[in-house]
């Protein structure tokens, strides 16, 4: 079991950790994120990122900010969320300075939208309803999580019902027994492609010939926002 003291420490020694594996010094690491438009992550920089501490008794860490992540992840050919929260190699890892560490894919779900966070209770994150409200308006916050991270699912779920209705389509247009097949595929496109609407978000771009059979169907509640595209 490995002991991190903050989040800013996770990821400096993730950073340290994936530019080993790759074979990468910290000059070649210097010079990935150059070459990504942040030619400043100097190789002094990176020694500050990667050996600095975090706790004011020697050397300070320089902290990686949110662009900064991202750029790291692309030049250590690793997903930067990863950095930040490291799979398969940690048992915990800290969360906020006011809750104790807990196991990384437990995070992971919380900050993916997965899964709704809680601060008390098992060290697996097994959920305790939260019933606070939220400054007085009534809405608890879990409910007030769980409309925040609806999107988290949406998308997805657009993208698998896109390819069954894609799928679809093409059987139908080799059998005519298949037309009903299609039709429902289609069907349970729309009801994501309605459900987005509803939730104020923006829908990737379709299909064109997709598009044109939801509406000619009447399958689609607004079309004014839509996306349409062809692949």
């Amino acid at each position: 079991m490995h002991s991190h003291q903050t989040a800013g420490d996770v990821i400096a020694a993730q950073i340290r950790r994936h530019r080993e594996r790759l074979g990468m010094n910290r000059h070649d690491l210097a010079a990935e994120c150059a070459r990504l438009g942040r030619p400043d992550l100097s190789y002094a920089v990176i020694v500050t990122i990667e050996t600095g501490r975090g706790d004011g008794n020697a050397k300070k860490r320089r902290q990686v900010t949110a662009e900064e992540l991202l750029v790291f992840g692309l030049a250590l050919a690793t997903p930067p969320l990863l950095l930040m929260i490291p799979l398969g190699t940690e048992e915990t890892i800290p969360t906020v300075p006011g809750a104790d560490p807990r196991d990384p894919h437990t995070v992971w779900q919380w900050v993916t939208g997965e899964a709704t966070p809680t601060l008390d209770g098992p060290l697996d994150g097994r959920y305790v309803p939260d019933t606070r409200q939220i400054a007085g308006t009534g809405q608890t916050w879990a409910a007030a999580w769980a409309t925040a991270a609806y999107p988290v699912s949406l998308y997805p779920e657009l993208a698998r019902r896109r390819e069954a209705a894609h799928k679809a389509r093409l059987r139908a247009a080799l059998h005519s027994t298949a037309q009903t097949e299609y039709a429902d595929r289609l069907g349970e496109l729309a009801h994501v492609v309605n459900d987005m609407h509803r939730s104020n978000l923006t829908v990737p771009s379709l299909p064109s010939e997709l598009t044109e059979d939801m509406v000619r169907l009447e399958l689609l509640d607004n079309l004014t926002e839509l996306t349409r595209g062809d692949e």
